[in-house]
């Protein structure tokens, strides 16, 4: 019994010694740090900008970050980042923008993030008595002539994959590929591509027969957007595809639209409330005879669709509404709704959902022949349904210290 007290005092001694952390001056320097509630913040962030104090608790934070993030013209990301004050801090807000082209690497991208973090900081540093520790400098010479755009905003992109799996009694082999070519300003939009997909599937079963799966896809897409002003924008798009999943030996299709927004567009960072309405004609060539006797055939559809998007401090929401049909058949119609919600419910508590679903009225491709049990087990066929959905949600709960500054990467744990 003595040897167990011993070995158990032995432990307590070397958690203790493990436990104490020495006072230093930048503990001094801690306590007059900004409080910072910035959910998420990458470890490199943390790493590099060592004189605010990352809290967990928006309760507790003198100053909020909220960040948005939208794909750029050229193909890269434009992340938002909105300051917002709290307290003391009540009547200062700032928002900056961090702008990353597909070129750039990781450290690029990272080192941009970290200097324009810096700089938002800087006028509520001001406030504190840290200000003395600051240095300005600009160590890039302003040049006297400006450069021009030489490619006038247009960015072309290539891609192609593949891949390849296998054991025993199934076989797979996956190809895809892409051309795109965008142009993208702040008064118009213009995307075009071309893709491609080709796969094929191998199985062998239990009585030793073969069966062969393949399909395919091909699909050239053109879209165009005018800005008329802050509220309002028109465009058209136009596609020509085809695809064995879908039955289409051929697809074309030209749709012109028009969008409002309740909200300006020069607010779309932060909200944005869409209402968009498409009308347009569609030409369907069938792989094969339809359930309603068609091989070919011409279509006049619209569809409207409503889409509210917001971030905010609590959490942010994104919702599509959107509904559409056919004018010979008002019965041959669809009803989408899709959501995507994170919400912090309270102190530690966040909750994510995101979800599809669909009222289905409107298979107009189905084959008269029907569809093999082979076809519905490998999910490579579209098959008849009157509806379709998909949901995912998760939560999270953390307590404990407010404080949320330390990294160590030590063994990757």
């Amino acid at each position: 019994m003595k040897k167990v007290l011993f070995m158990l005092e032995l432990v307590l001694l070397f958690c203790n010694a493990f436990s104490q952390e020495v006072v230093t001056e930048s503990d001094t320097i801690r306590k007059y740090a900004l409080n910072v509630y910035f959910p998420d913040a990458p470890d490199f962030i943390k790493k590099e900008i060592t004189f605010i104090n990352y809290v967990r608790d928006l309760k507790e934070a003198d100053v909020y970050l909220i960040l948005s993030f939208e794909e750029t013209g050229s193909g890269g990301e434009s992340v938002t980042v909105f300051y917002v004050g709290q307290d003391k801090y009540s009547s200062m807000n700032d928002t900056i923008k961090i702008t990353a082209s597909p070129d750039d690497t990781e450290d690029i991208f990272r080192k941009k993030a970290v200097n324009a973090l810096k700089m938002g900081f800087m006028r509520f540093m001001l406030k504190t008595p840290l200000s003395e520790f600051f240095d300005i400098r600009f160590t890039q010479p302003v040049k006297e002539i400006v450069e021009t755009d030489k490619w006038n905003n247009w960015v072309f992109r290539a891609n192609l994959s593949g891949s390849l799996n296998g054991e025993k009694r199934y076989q797979s082999i996956n190809l895809n590929g892409s051309v795109s070519a965008n142009r993208i300003t702040e008064k118009s939009k213009f995307l075009s591509s071309v893709r491609t997909s080709w796969s094929k599937q191998k199985y062998e079963l239990a009585d030793s027969t073969y069966e062969y799966d393949y399909t395919r896809s091909h699909a050239l897409n053109i879209y165009y957007v005018k800005s008329i002003n802050d509220h309002w924008s028109a465009g058209f798009s136009t596609g020509l595809s085809t695809s064995s999943y879908g039955y289409f030996d051929m697809q074309f299709r030209i749709t012109p639209a028009i969008e409002y927004d309740i909200y300006p567009y020069s607010e779309s960072t932060r909200r944005q409330l869409r209402i968009m309405y498409e009308i347009g004609y569609l030409y369907n060539d069938y792989s094969d005879t339809t359930i309603y006797s068609k091989l070919t055939e011409h279509l006049v559809l619209h569809r409207l669709s409503a889409s509210w998007e917001v971030v905010q401090k609590w959490g942010s929401v994104d919702f599509t509404l959107r509904w559409n049909n056919y004018f010979h058949d008002w019965s041959k119609n669809n009803l989408s709704a899709n959501l995507y919600m994170s919400v912090r419910i309270f102190k530690g508590l966040n909750i994510n959902f995101s979800g599809s679903a669909s009222i289905v009225n409107d298979q107009l491709s189905l084959p008269k022949a029907g569809v093999s049990d082979f076809d519905i087990l490998t999910r490579r066929r579209m098959t008849e349904t009157k509806f379709n959905y998909y949901g995912y949600f998760g939560f999270s709960y953390t307590f404990g210290s407010i404080y949320n500054n330390a990294v160590n990467p030590r063994f990757g744990w």
